[in-house]
């Protein structure tokens, strides 16, 4: 009985023992005291019944000591609860002092829950980042295209990281400032002997405003030849008339076919009439002699006059004669 009593006392102090460990972080404590850090004990209690990992908080607070930044742990334990990157912030607000950007927690702590790492921005302030366009075709005034790649020269704007816009937006100004100063040169020839021209009309532009980043330099990696799209337009308009000339041609062709076949049937109409008036010739003739309008003389002179008219459409008709 005795000792079924003991185990179970060693077992309730080993479980108040361990909860006692976990809300009271004594690693965190020393090492607090050992770096001169102003957290209490029960700052510390505090931050592991709110759900904030100590470890976190100390660590930053230790980070930001040794840099010489004066940085609230109330400020780091309310950014952890907003959702935000403690360490990185920590981090961003120690290479801008090293850096001498000027950066406060209030406004690296804004920037991270925006979205944006505020450290790689930093980063990007001291070292600009280059960015390489996607080819970007244009057409100058002669009809010559041009492909042309760029690679624009940035340094985040830490002052615009909060609602300006990205590399994406960069990338298309840019490509569009390209495609315009091509478009405006008389000839591909000029483009190609002053690369530079492009650089100059395309920075004058203030491509970077309402960005996140600064336009340090645009530089022409290179430029190459592509088609003379003004000779295939031509080309395609000449084959567009050429068709619109057929159409209207076989449209001609139709109407004088339509005509012709409305000819050849009036004439079949007119023969029709003609053969029918023929046959009726005899029976005319005939009940003439009964009436006695016509002599046996009469009808001989008549077929003597029509034999003379069939020789001489024969002889007329013959082609050695």
């Amino acid at each position: 009985m005795f000792s079924y009593s003991l185990i179970g006392i060693v077992i309730v102090c080993f479980i108040l023992l361990m909860v006692f460990l976990y809300l009271v972080p004594i690693n965190q404590w020393i090492q607090c005291v050992l770096n001169g850090v102003k957290i209490s004990m029960v700052q510390l209690v505090a931050m592991r019944l709110r759900k904030v990992p100590p470890s976190i908080i100390v660590t930053a607070m230790i980070n930001s000591k040794k840099a010489g930044l004066n940085l609230s742990s109330d400020a780091l334990e309310a950014h952890y609860l907003a959702g935000g990157h403690v360490q990185r912030v920590v981090n961003s607000l120690i290479s801008a002092d090293k850096a001498n950007i000027k950066l406060d927690f209030k406004a690296a702590a804004a920037i991270d829950l925006a979205g944006r790492d505020v450290f790689e921005a930093v980063q990007m302030s001291v070292n600009p980042k280059v960015i390489d366009t996607p080819n970007v075709a244009a057409v100058a005034k002669n009809g010559i295209q041009l492909i042309v790649k760029a690679r624009v020269t940035v340094r985040a704007n830490i002052n615009q990281l909060v609602g300006g816009a990205g590399e994406e937006t960069i990338l298309a100004r840019v490509g569009e400032g390209i495609v315009t100063s091509i478009g405006s040169a008389e000839s591909h020839a000029f483009v190609l002997e002053n690369p530079d021209s492009i650089s100059k009309v395309v920075l004058s532009k203030g491509l970077d405003a309402g960005t996140a980043f600064e336009i340090l330099s645009i530089d022409i990696a290179d430029i190459d030849v592509g088609k003379n799209i003004g000779a295939e337009l031509q080309m395609d308009q000449a084959n567009a008339d050429k068709n619109i000339a057929q159409a209207k041609a076989e449209e001609r062709r139709s109407m004088a076919v339509a005509a012709e076949q409305e000819m050849k049937a009036e004439a079949q109409k007119m023969r029709a009439k003609v053969i029918e008036a023929e046959a009726e010739v005899p029976m005319a003739m005939a009940e003439a002699f009964r009436k006695g309008n016509l002599g046996i003389m009469d009808y001989y002179k008549m077929k003597n006059i029509q034999a003379d008219t069939d020789m001489r459409e024969s002889i007329s008709k013959d082609p050695k004669i």
